[in-house]
C-alpha cells in the first residue's frame, strides 16, 4: 500500500469538510457584500445603524436572570402556532390525499373542490375571511383561527405530496398486508405510510419551512407573533431596517435548523436524494 494514499476515514473527513467549508465561504463571500451594499445605502441616505439597540428587544435580565423580551416572545408565538399548525396540516393533507383517492364520487368531489379553491385564492383572504366572517360566527379565537387558515392553506398542498406518495407504492403490498390478516387502517399505519414518508420527506420539510414563513401574514389577525412584535418596535423606535433585518436573521435562523433536522432525519432513514 502506498504510504501517500489518504485513509478512507480521512477521504470521509474530507467529503465531508468540503462541503461545509465551502458552505462558510459562500456565506462570508455574501455577508462581506451585504455589509458594503448597506453602509453604502446607509451613507447614501445620511442614516445611522442603531445595531446596539437590538439585544435589549432579544432578552434582559431582571434580578440575574435572563428573560426572553419582544422579538423571542414573538418567536416563541410564531413556533407554538408553526408546531400545531403543522400536526394538522399532515392530518388535512393525509385525510385529502385519502379522499381523493377513494372510491367515493363525492369524497373525490369534495377533496378535489377544497384543494381548488385553496390553491387559487390568496392566503391573506383566506385569513380575512376566517377573521372577520367565520370566526365570529363559530366564536373561533385568534390563535385558533390562525391556526385553522394555516392548516387548510398547506393542507392543500400537502394533499397533492400525500397523493403523489401513495400511489408511488406498489398496490400488490396493500394487497399482500391485507392478506397477512391486517385491517385496512393497520396496513396504511404499518405498511404503507412508513414507506410513504420516507418518500415524500424532502417535499414535507420544503411545506414545513413554507409554513414557518407563511405564518407571518397571521400577524394581521393582531397576535403577537414574531412579525407584529417587529412592527410594535419599529413604530416605538423608527428603527426599521435593524428591526427587519434582525426578525428575518430570527426566520432564517429557523428555517435553516428546521431544514438541517430533516437532511439529519432523511440521512438517518436512507431517503434517496431527490
Amino acid at each position: 500500500m502506498n504510504p501517500n494514499t489518504p485513509t478512507a476515514p480521512a477521504s470521509y473527513g474530507y467529503k465531508i469538510l468540503k462541503p461545509v467549508l465551502s458552505g462558510f465561504l459562500q456565506v462570508a463571500l455574501v455577508g462581506l457584500g451585504l455589509y458594503w451594499l448597506l453602509n453604502s445605502g446607509a451613507e447614501a441616505m445620511n442614516y445611522r445603524w442603531q445595531w446596539y439597540r437590538i439585544p435589549q428587544y432579544l432578552w434582559f435580565v431582571e434580578d440575574g436572570e435572563w428573560f426572553p423580551a419582544e422579538l423571542l416572545e414573538g418567536l416563541l408565538v410564531t413556533l407554538k402556532i408553526s408546531t400545531v399548525s403543522l400536526v394538522c396540516t399532515l392530518a388535512v393533507g393525509l385525510a385529502t390525499a385519502l379522499l381523493r383517492m377513494s372510491d367515493s364520487i363525492i369524497g373525490r368531489g369534495l377533496a378535489r373542490g377544497y384543494i381548488e379553491l385553496i390553491r387559487n385564492t390568496p392566503l391573506l383572504v383566506q385569513i380575512y375571511l376566517l377573521y372577520f366572517v367565520f370566526g365570529p360566527v363559530l366564536g373561533l379565537e385568534r390563535f385558533t383561527t390562525a391556526v385553522l387558515a394555516l392548516s387548510l392553506f398547506q393542507g392543500a398542498y400537502t394533499a397533492e405530496i400525500f397523493r403523489a406518495g401513495l400511489n408511488s407504492i406498489a398496490k400488490g403490498q396493500f394487497e399482500a398486508s391485507q392478506s397477512l390478516g391486517l385491517s385496512y387502517s393497520d396496513s396504511y399505519r404499518f405498511v404503507i405510510l412508513p414507506q410513504v414518508i420516507k418518500k415524500i420527506l424532502p417535499q414535507l420539510t420544503n411545506e414545513a419551512v413554507s409554513l414557518v414563513k407563511n405564518s407571518s401574514i397571521v400577524s394581521v389577525m393582531a397576535i403577537f407573533d414574531l412579525t407584529t412584535e417587529g412592527r410594535n418596535i419599529v413604530a416605538d423606535t423608527a428603527m426599521p431596517f435593524e428591526v427587519w433585518f434582525s426578525v428575518a436573521g430570527i426566520y432564517l435562523c429557523v428555517t435553516l435548523v428546521l431544514s438541517g433536522f430533516a437532511a439529519w432525519l432523511e440521512h438517518r432513514l436512507n431517503v434517496p436524494e431527490h
